[in-house]
């Protein structure tokens, strides 16, 4: 069994040395290990993996590796130094050589398998074999598991080159797609929404690779141009980084009967799940269908709270499968993801993403989510049939616990004692049909307005509304004199200050985040430091120059503009 946590003093973390005696490498040494894995983790080859948690894996440097930026935040938590960012041997790890570490940090790191499912469906076909044995971490590559400071800590290599399941692909990511990354982390950790976090990132002086991308003011669905870009490695942070897909692999397996363990290796992976993810929930000791079903409502409780608050944050996944869905209930593989600023409830970021994975559609994927979590997890309650039974009705009962918490969400954003449905829906159609900006219009109402002035701040300008400004307007003062009718009791300031703490100020806007990344590319990182310092603070009222800058409607020119206003998967 791995170690126990115990809370600890906050470490002085200055050098590898240092950070070297808190390596606990739990998942390496208490799963399975592919049996034909090869020998020293050079295992670069597109192939099919039919058994075993991970595949050793040695990372693929970047060539010349150069600091780009660090998160002070989760440094100054984990007790490093600040100055250990940019210290040679850190650097070195961290951007994928592995060759000098200390011991006992190893030479090796690992990459997982799991399986698909997009929407609750199972798909085969997107690994190259067609048996969703060749799907998995095509460029993900985990180098260390910490205890630290009484908490265990993974990091990860994203770009860390290839590996038996990067399908063809390179194993690199590149700066602009390690920009948005980066800072999504920094931000969604600031906003207080469960996340997997940023540790580093560095960028390569000399190695490029080509990506198809969109050329200057493109106003086209797709990427258009290839484009050459430097290549990076960011480094994530999260207590794993198991997710739904790796437990349909497994359950996949155990239900087929693909290989003799397969059944043991489901029930090691859910038995690890909850030893790193909910051990301060579930009891060890207790029967194995006792630990599943209190893990599958305690998932339950965490899915349906995150996605709650991205809607709160104005947050979409953009490609919400199974694959990009943490067992441990966090944020995790920052790609197609987008903040909503003009509101529209199908509102998607990512072009191949179509309306399932929307804005508002997001709470019915997450249950297509848990419905792959629940399968894959069935095979361990055979011969148990009230544990069955229990499984099922927590499943069941997800529409209804994910509707409270996103009641719960809207009436704390409106600043309501108890949600109004009514309300709720008159509000949501004047949103669409003015339009507003999302994050705009709930600061401002935040400030409990006497009249629509203050609001028209978020409003963007529409025909609807230019042909019959008077109607608009009334119809606004009218929601907004009934709006006031329902608010909790008590002091302007007081509920002011409470809808502050759900309505965020700062969000990562696609248009603050493009010159940023173009800037880096050219070895200026001023812009993306800048924006890594506002966007940890979003609910603050910042500077003057600040608001003036990061505090206003999207500007119609960056209006169906492709990489700004859409993306698609390419990073």
């Amino acid at each position: 069994m791995p170690k126990r946590l115990t809370s600890a003093t906050p470490p002085f973390v200055a050098s590898l040395d240092d950070l070297a005696p808190m390596a606990d490498y739990s998942f390496m040494d208490t799963l399975n290990r592919d049996p034909e894995a090869m020998a020293g983790g050079i295992d670069y080859a597109p192939r099919q993996v039919f058994s075993g948690h991970y595949v050793p894996i040695r990372p693929t440097p970047i060539e010349e590796p150069s600091y780009v930026a660090h998160s002070q935040s989760l440094f100054r938590e984990l007790g490093f130094e600040d100055s250990l960012a940019q210290s040679d041997d850190f650097v070195r790890m961290f951007s994928g050589d592995l060759s000098h570490v200390p011991d006992p940090l190893r030479p090796v790191g690992w990459a997982t398998g799991y399986a698909l499912s997009i929407y609750g469906t199972e798909f085969v076909q997107q690994c190259p074999f067609q048996t969703g044995n060749g799907y998995g971490d095509g460029r993900a590559i985990s180098v260390l598991e910490a205890l630290i400071n009484g908490k265990r800590w993974e990091m990860q290599l994203k770009g860390g080159g290839r590996t038996p399941y990067c399908r063809g692909a390179d194993g690199r990511a590149v700066l602009r797609s390690s920009v948005r990354e980066f800072l999504a982390q920094e931000h969604m950790h600031a906003l207080g929404v469960p996340t997997s976090r940023s540790l580093s990132l560095y960028v390569s002086k000399t190695e490029t690779v080509n990506r198809p991308w969109y050329s200057p003011g493109s106003r086209s669905t797709d990427p258009d141009v290839m484009v050459s870009e430097p290549v990076a490695i960011s480094t994530r942070v999260a207590p794993s980084f198991i997710r739904v897909g790796q437990l349909e692999l497994f359950g996949r397996r155990a239900r087929k009967q693909e290989n003799p363990r397969a059944l043991e290796e489901l029930e090691k992976i859910v038995l690890h799940l909850i030893h790193r993810e909910y051990s301060e929930t579930i009891d060890p000791s207790l029967a194995l269908a006792d630990q599943v079903v209190y893990l599958a409502r305690a998932f339950r409780s965490r899915l349906t709270s995150l996605v709650a608050n991205w809607i709160r944050v104005g947050y979409c996944q953009g490609n919400f499968n199974s694959d990009n869905c943490a067992a441990g209930g966090f944020t995790l593989d920052y790609g197609p993801f987008g903040f909503c600023e003009v509101f529209d409830p199908y509102y998607q970021p990512w072009t191949g993403g179509g309306q399932h994975f929307s804005f508002l559609n997001q709470p019915m994927a997450a249950e297509r989510n848990f419905y792959s979590f629940c399968s894959a997890v069935r095979p361990l309650l055979t011969g148990d049939p009230d544990a069955l039974q229990q499984l099922d009705q927590i499943q069941g009962d997800f529409p209804k616990v994910m509707h409270e918490q996103m009641e719960k969400m809207w009436a704390a954003k409106l600043g309501l004692e108890a949600f109004d449905g009514a309300l709720f829906s008159e509000l949501v159609t004047l949103m669409t049909q003015t339009p507003v900006d999302y994050i705009l219009f709930f600061r401002e109402l935040s400030s409990v307005p006497d009249d629509i002035e203050p609001l028209k701040k978020s409003f963007y300008k529409s025909r609807a509304c230019a042909a019959d400004p008077e109607s608009f307007e009334k119809r606004w003062s009218d929601w907004l004199i009934k709006w006031k009718s329902h608010i909790r009791s008590g002091s302007r300031e007081a509920l002011s200050s409470q809808m502050k703490q759900a309505n965020p100020k700062y969000s990562l806007r696609e248009w603050f985040v493009v010159p940023a990344y173009q800037q880096a590319a050219a070895g200026d990182y001023a812009l993306l430091h800048e924006l890594q310092d506002v966007m940890t603070q979003p609910y603050a009222e910042q500077s003057k120059k600040v608001e003036e800058k990061y505090y206003r409607l999207k500007p119609p020119e960056y209006f169906e503009l492709g990489g700004t206003s859409h993306l698609s998967c390419s990073s």
